[in-house]
């Protein structure tokens, strides 16, 4: 059951990744995220490490993406500061995700 509840913020990441994905017209990412959900229900290791670094690569694409927000609203004299907040939070969490992915339980880890 504990597995179930860490998977939740993974498959919410993975969904948000792949609206952003979606909004910029970038199809093919987009269904790689949603598909990578399907991979939460799979009981592999390689499965596991799979979606740990799917999700580790995405918090990185929600940093560069609030980079290069800032910097357009910063070129424009538009406000960015909040901005930086939600996105740099939304990074957090899929870093958040991935971490709690791989966290195993005494009784999990000794079965193999």
């Amino acid at each position: 059951m504990a597995r179930v509840w860490r998977s939740i913020p993974a498959v919410l990441a993975l969904l948000l990744l792949a609206a952003h994905f979606f909004r910029a017209a970038a199809f093919v990412p987009a269904g790689l995220c949603v598909a990578a959900v399907a991979l939460v229900f799979v009981k592999r290791p390689w499965a596991v490490a799979t979606l740990r670094l799917g999700l580790a690569v995405g918090a990185g694409v929600w940093v560069v993406t609030a980079w290069r927000i800032a910097q357009q609203r910063m070129a424009a004299g538009m406000p960015y500061l909040r901005m930086l907040v939600i996105l740099g939070a939304v990074a957090a969490f899929t870093a958040v995700a991935a971490w709690a992915l791989g966290r195993s339980t005494g009784r999990t880890a000794s079965r193999s």
